[in-house]
C-alpha cells in the first residue's frame, strides 16, 4: 500500500512517527497503528483523487473527501471505535504537517469521527478474583510453575498491573519492595504499593524457581528458562476459569480491571486510581464508576424484583 504513496509523503510520514517516539513517547503498538491508519488514508486519497498531491495538500481537501475516506473504510468493515482511532491519527498527522509547512487544514482538523459507546470494563465480583488466586497453581504439574502463575496473578489483581509490566520485572526487582516503580504506555512511570500478599506469592516464587534469576534478566521464567510468555498466563487463566464457572471475559487484563473496580467500591479515590492505574486522562478511569453503578443497579433489581 505505500506504493501508492509519493515520496515526499512517505518521508513525511516516518518524520512524524519519529515525532511521536522521541518528543511524545507513544508505545510502539500505537505508532503502528497509527502508519497503518495515515499510510490507508493517503493511500485512499491517491486512488481517490488520481494521485498524490503532497502533505500541503492537506489543506485545501475538502471535508466530502474526508467523510468519503470514512465511508470507505466502514465499508471495508473497520467498526466506529477503530475508525475513530484512525481518525485520531489523521488529525495528528495532519496538524503536525500543517504546522511544518504553514498551511491550514481546518477541514480535516474540524471533522467528527463516529459516534461510539465506549465499552466498560468487564471486571470480576471480588468472589471470582479471590477464586482465580486460589485456584489457578492448581493447573500446573510442578510446584514452582503453580507458584509462579499464581504470582504473576496476584501481582496483576493486588496492583493492577498490566500483564506486560508485570512480567517486565526483573531479579533485581525481589524481593518486591514496598512501592514498585513502573514504566507504562508511552514510557510513564508510576509508583505502585506492593501488598504482603503479592510480596510473599513473588517470594515463594523464587524459593522454587529451578532457574538462576539474575538482576538484570526477567523474573518470570518460562519451563526451559526462557522469559515467561503473556500467553501462557492467558491459557492458565482460561483453564481455571472453564473450572470455577467465570466468564470468558475473565482474562488477565480483566484483574487489572477488578483491582480498580474493587478499589472504587471500597471508596477509593477516582484521581488515586488513576495514577495507580497510570492512566494519562481522568476520562479513562471515570468508566469505572459506570461499572460500579451498573453493578449496584444489578444488586438492587435482585433485591426488589419488580412485579
Amino acid at each position: 500500500m505505500t506504493t501508492l504513496l509519493s515520496p515526499q509523503e512517505r518521508d513525511a510520514l516516518e518524520r512524524w512517527l519519529t515525532h511521536l517516539r522521541a518528543l511524545d513517547g507513544a508505545a510502539a503498538n500505537t505508532i503502528t497503528a497509527y502508519a497503518r491508519d495515515v499510510t490507508r488514508f493517503l493511500a485512499f486519497l491517491s486512488t481517490h483523487r488520481g494521485g498524490t498531491a503532497g502533505t500541503a495538500a492537506l489543506a485545501s481537501l475538502p471535508q466530502q473527501d474526508i467523510r468519503a475516506w470514512m465511508a470507505h473504510e466502514r465499508a471495508r468493515g473497520l467498526q466506529a471505535r477503530s475508525l475513530a482511532r484512525a481518525l485520531s491519527a489523521v488529525k495528528g498527522f495532519t496538524a503536525w504537517a500543517a504546522d511544518r509547512d504553514g498551511v491550514d487544514a481546518t477541514a480535516i482538523l474540524s471533522t467528527r469521527g463516529p459516534k461510539h459507546r465506549r465499552k466498560l470494563p468487564r471486571p470480576l465480583s471480588e468472589d471470582g478474583a479471590r477464586a482465580m488466586l486460589e485456584t489457578v497453581g492448581d493447573q500446573a504439574r510442578e510446584d514452582w510453575i503453580a507458584a509462579r502463575d499464581t504470582a504473576v496473578v496476584t501481582l496483576l489483581y493486588g496492583c493492577g498491573l498490566r500483564i506486560s509490566e508485570a512480567l517486565s520485572l526483573t531479579g533485581a526487582d525481589h524481593p518486591l519492595p514496598d512501592t514498585l516503580r513502573i514504566t507504562g504506555k508511552g514510557g510513564k512511570t508510576r509508583l505502585v504499593p506492593v501488598l504482603p500478599a503479592a510480596r510473599d506469592a513473588v517470594a515463594r516464587y523464587v524459593r522454587l524457581c529451578p532457574h538462576p534469576l539474575s538482576r538484570h534478566e526477567p523474573l518470570f521464567r518460562g519451563a526451559r528458562g526462557g522469559a515467561l510468555n503473556p500467553r501462557l498466563i492467558a491459557l492458565v487463566m482460561e483453564k481455571t476459569r472453564m473450572q470455577l464457572g467465570l466468564p470468558a471475559t475473565a482474562t488477565p487484563h480483566a484483574l487489572r480491571h477488578s483491582f480498580a473496580t474493587h478499589l472504587l467500591s471500597a471508596g477509593g479515590d477516582l484521581r488515586a486510581i488513576q495514577e495507580l492505574l497510570g492512566h494519562a486522562s481522568l476520562s479513562t478511569t471515570q468508566a469505572y464508576t459506570a461499572v460500579d453503578a451498573a453493578r449496584l443497579m444489578e444488586v438492587y433489581e435482585k433485591a426488589h424484583p419488580r412485579a
